[in-house]
């Protein structure tokens, strides 16, 4: 029985993290941004893709364990959900504005309600 040492871990663990990552061809986004992710559900037999539509609150992890947490305002509640960026149930990410932002988690935004739970949109100069 072969011993494995930590450096032949380690390389096998980035080198699966490599691999992971070279499949991702998303647009940049980071917190503050307005997206809509499309990702597939799966019932039963049947599968279909759902759009969620938000405000990027935080983007955690890198290369294999990178995720990204998205609001969206269902009525009068906030509703989050955090997606692996490296999920293959994921189709496609579309960046619709970016945020004027000065943080990268945006946490205060549950406590904030109506207009100043809005997010200003960054401007380009060309």
């Amino acid at each position: 029985m072969r011993s494995f040492s930590n450096q032949d871990i380690m390389d096998a663990i980035k080198f699966v993290q490599d691999e992971v990552a070279k499949k991702l061809d998303f647009p940049n986004f980071k917190a503050g941004d307005n997206i809509s992710v499309s990702y597939k559900i799966v019932e039963g037999a049947k599968e279909r893709i759902q759009i969620y539509k938000g405000d990027v609150l935080q983007i955690k992890g890198h290369g294999a364990t990178k995720t990204f947490t998205v609001r969206k305002m269902s009525g009068n509640i906030g509703v989050e959900r955090i997606f692996p960026l490296s999920s293959p149930a994921i189709v496609g990410v579309e960046v619709h504005k970016r945020g004027k932002v000065r943080r990268s988690k945006l946490f205060y935004l549950r406590d904030l309600v109506g207009k100043k739970a809005k997010i200003k949109e960054r401007k380009f100069s060309k």
